[in-house]
């Protein structure tokens, strides 16, 4: 069944882990959107149960707590410039070369390649047309000496499949070119086509950050299944550089 192609709605089923990715589902027209999860969702933290109880406020007679009492009516505050701030999103991707361009040869995949990072709900961002990818630009690129690089797609729209769905059908050493921005083109040769199951999918392996260099392409297969308005399956594909 086609499903509708939102900004965060991930047809390519992905989950990520705690520290890189675990799976998601497909959403589909009528569902909310759902994306790639960069993280499970932090629970709400447990109030930490007061030293003072209930009749013990350690209230002064003016009715002030300790800390109050303790505190200076003309107490200096400091300068908001000599404050440290951090971020607290992952850094962009520097001085990467990122992606701009993927082709895969014998199919009709040759989309352009945009870099996404996390958008609403912790989600990996996926774009809107089918004629784009999104590498995660959070972890490796292609070309980087170490670890997998991601870009994952929509499998289909309201009419009918998207390019991405042609993923399955790869075989070994099929050639994967990728064009990148201001640096030298890629050729990967495919090295393995996997169906994994969703509910048992190997996040830490799809997204490693170490290890040899590698390209993974990502959408959804399997079967729709309409309890779930989800795809039961994601295709992973994987390349080694040629």
């Amino acid at each position: 069944m086609p499903n509708t192609t939102t900004t965060t709605v991930a047809r390519t089923g992905l989950l990520l882990s705690a520290v890189l990715i675990a799976a998601a589902g497909c959403a589909a027209p009528s569902q909310p959107a759902e994306g790639i999860m960069l993280a499970p969702a932090a629970s709400d933290a447990a109030a930490t149960p007061s030293a003072e109880g209930p009749g013990n406020t350690g209230a002064q007679p003016d009715g002030r707590t300790p800390n109050q009492a303790a505190m200076s009516e003309t107490s200096v505050i400091p300068d908001p410039a000599a404050i440290p701030v951090h971020r607290a999103l992952p850094a962009a991707a520097g001085e990467k070369a990122p992606p701009t361009r993927l082709v895969v040869a014998g199919t009709s995949i040759d989309v352009s390649v945009v870099a996404v990072g996390i958008g609403a709900g912790n989600e990996m961002e996926i774009p809107d047309s089918v004629d784009r990818a999104g590498w995660y630009r959070h972890g490796p690129a292609p070309g980087d000496d170490a670890g997998t690089a991601v870009i994952a797609a929509h499998v289909d729209t309201l009419s009918g499949l998207a390019p991405f769905s042609e993923l399955r059908q790869l075989r070994p050493d099929t050639r994967i070119t990728v064009e990148r921005a201001d640096a030298e083109t890629l050729t990967y040769r495919v090295s393995e086509v996997e169906l994994m199951d969703k509910d048992e999918f190997d996040a830490a392996a799809v997204f490693r950050r170490d290890g040899k260099p590698r390209l993974r392409l990502v959408t959804c297969g399997g079967e729709w299944l309409d309890g779930r308005q989800d795809y039961s399956h994601n295709v992973v594909v994987t390349a080694v550089p040629d």
